[in-house]
């Protein structure tokens, strides 16, 4: 709820302009009314309307400010007269009128402009620039035609004004890491491999990952979802950097490294998160050294992700990415309190990245982690990946073995589906809810490609006893539940059916309900902030500890989360760190403060009604690998686009950026 003096947002019109203060209706939307911490917001313009939290705004050169910000961003496309000569055309006239020398022509030509451009532009940046300013001269048009009878400039023509405005998507809105999503489609469009690789990585530096492990919670905002199929977007991201490493090309960074600045940062993790701050860091000049306990790079990206879902050589790729930079890693360097108190005296500011990888328990009668048959995931996907990808270790042989997983998550699927091609002879995983909620959990893909390779699923179901002989598993017990609806409308109960659990035999009980942080490094001293589920406590947004100068991101900060969210997070976290250590500030950007707004208010709109595109144009499906073939070995089961099958799905996008902006 926003407290406004108009709106015309999404629809909703509120005109409190006659009323006192004290009795103004308020918007059902999250407005930015205030933007930061030291100040108000006096309007807000974009897509979808126009807000006014002040009474002394200077509607017309808001809109002649937003008409503005068109420039900068339109000619991204280019690719018809409305949009490439229409806002122009919006600028020039309201700029006109704003200082004083306008004509009721001009008006006349300003809407009759703005309904072509919300007509015949052929993306959204065209279509939908024009709906604010015609709010704006359809409710005000008083204040429109006194400067043009009276031919005098707007009240605050000549004033010091602050806009600040952003472009987004609502793909690009869903995304935790806030990729250009339209932007690197519309590189593989046009057969631009480097374009779409340099959009990519200016918020994401591990393209090749996110574009093979992401959840995609982009397509999920997809504004081409209201016409027909979102598109495939995680798809297409990782075209760009399978072409740069497939032709040996040197790394398409988004900027040029700046020069060293003196200052140093020692990151703890070279996970997802840990490489992604050491990118964008040391993009900045800053000398970063990278601490890993593991004898390999990545993180659990390396030793939790198998073969079959991100090869290697691929994420090998993305990390040579981070080194291209000038990154230093120390590996089998398990950091401890020491060093930690070392670490806070040598360099300008620290970052924990260790993520979380101690498996917790299912909470089932006899539950013991000494008893034979009793692996946590961690240490079972640790000893595949080590083995199956650098050879370090030995292999895991389940020949025959019933295999009985406890999760419903991405970490779970890795280990149903590696249990498979270890031979064993079955596999179940145990999930206390339903079908649907496995696949929000994960992807419709990870789901179904399990299923088809000999995963079995026992949904509304739990394990509630180990039975055990001389220290061995033997069997488990199990529980049956139903859903029982919430008559208040929320979350279904799980209700235990009596008489329905069941035993059965198993070798191998493997827990993958979650994960929790080792945070031993962290001197007792220091006697850091802890959230509920013994993580380090940050305001999620600037990723500063309660300590001064120590940061964190990742999984040892939020919890066990996706990939994309931990790079999310340690980019914000890099900007943060890189403005702090050389003022000792703690500040966002404006593109960062834009960000959080728009995350608030929401993008994306499932209920619009999508016009001016031809709906049926379905969705492109890469080929998979027969699931007879693939069980067997780990080779990567997903092939990726052809070129021919990229293009077309890229030719589906409806690029649909929107500009935003503020003004304080």
């Amino acid at each position: 709820m926003s407290k406004v003096y108009f709106s015309t947002w999404n629809g909703e019109l509120i005109n409190n302009i006659s009323k006192p203060e004290d009795e103004w209706e308020e918007s059902a939307y999250n407005l930015p009314a205030q933007y930061d911490d030291h100040r108000d917001s006096k309007a807000f313009i974009g897509w979808d309307g126009v807000a006014l939290f002040d009474k002394n705004v200077d509607v017309i050169r808001l809109a002649m400010e937003y008409a503005a910000q068109y420039q900068e961003y339109s000619e991204a496309c280019g690719r018809c007269a409305p949009g490439r000569w229409g806002g122009q055309i919006l600028y020039d006239q309201l700029d006109k009128i704003a200082r004083g020398e306008g004509s009721i022509a001009d008006m006349d030509h300003l809407k009759e402009i703005g309904k072509s451009m919300k007509v015949t532009s052929k993306c959204e940046i065209g279509k939908t620039v024009p709906n604010p300013i015609l709010d704006l001269m359809t409710y005000f048009e008083d204040t429109f035609m006194e400067c043009i009878n009276e031919q005098k400039k707007s009240k605050h023509y000549d004033d010091e004004i602050g806009y600040i405005a952003k472009i987004t998507s609502p793909c690009s809105d869903a995304c935790p890491a806030d990729v250009d999503i339209p932007g690197y489609i519309e590189g593989v469009r046009d057969l631009r491999m480097d374009n779409s690789l340099k959009a990519t990585r200016q918020t994401m530096p591990l393209a090749h990952v996110c574009g093979r492990v992401c959840p995609h919670p982009c397509e999920d905002a997809c504004r081409r979802s209201n016409l027909d199929e979102p598109i495939s977007i995680m798809s297409l991201k990782r075209l760009g950097a399978d072409w740069e490493t497939d032709h040996k090309f040197d790394f398409f960074h988004p900027k040029e490294k700046k020069p060293s600045n003196g200052k140093r940062v020692a990151i703890i993790g070279a996970g997802p998160a840990g490489l992604t701050a050491a990118y964008y860091l040391a993009a900045d000049g800053v000398e970063i050294d990278v601490y890993e306990e593991l004898p390999v790079l990545g993180g659990e990206v390396a030793v939790g992700v198998p073969e079959y879902r991100m090869p290697i050589d691929k994420y090998n790729q993305d990390i040579e990415c981070v080194k291209d930079m000038g990154v230093n890693f120390i590996i089998n360097f398990k950091v401890k309190p020491d060093d930690m108190r070392k670490f806070e005296e040598e360099y300008d500011a620290v970052m924990v990245a260790t993520g979380t990888r101690i498996s917790k328990k299912v909470r089932c009668d006899n539950e013991n982690p000494e008893l034979d048959g009793y692996w946590s995931s961690i240490e079972m996907l640790d000893q595949i990946n080590l083995w199956d990808k650098y050879g370090i270790g030995s292999p895991v042989d389940l020949t025959g073995k019933t295999v009985v997983c406890v999760g419903g998550g991405f970490t779970s699927m890795d280990v149903v589906r590696c249990s498979i091609r270890a031979g064993a002879k079955k596999v179940i995983m145990i999930y206390r809810r339903d079908e649907k909620t496995i696949i929000r959990n994960t992807t419709y893909e990870e789901y179904h490609e399990a299923v088809e390779e000999g995963v079995e699923f026992i949904f509304h179901s739990a394990v509630n006893k180990i039975i055990d002989e001389d220290g061995v598993i033997k069997s488990l017990d199990f529980d049956m539940f139903e859903l029982v609806p919430d008559p208040d409308g929320g979350r279904a109960k799980l209700v235990l059916i009596e008489g329905a659990g069941f035993n059965m035999e198993v070798d191998y009980l493997i827990p993958a309900v979650s994960q929790s942080a080792d945070l031993k490094l962290l001197p007792q001293e220091w006697e850091l902030d802890m959230t509920s589920w013994g993580t380090i406590q940050t305001n999620g947004k600037d990723y500063m500890t309660s300590r001064k100068g120590i940061f964190a991101a990742g999984d040892c900060e939020y919890g066990p989360m996706t990939i994309v969210n931990a790079v999310g997070q340690a980019r914000r976290a890099a900007s943060v760190m890189s403005r702090y250590i050389h003022t000792g500030e703690i500040t966002l950007s404006d593109d960062e403060i834009m960000e959080d707004h728009l995350k608030k208010l929401k993008v994306y709109n499932k209920k619009e009604k999508i016009t001016g595109w031809m709906p049926g144009v379905l969705r492109q499906h890469s080929e998979v690998i027969d699931v007879d073939i693939r069980k067997t070995n780990n080779k990567e089961v997903n092939l990726g686009f052809t070129q021919e099958e990229a293009m077309s799905e890229a030719e589906r996008c409806m690029r649909c950026y929107y500009i935003a902006m503020v003004a304080t």
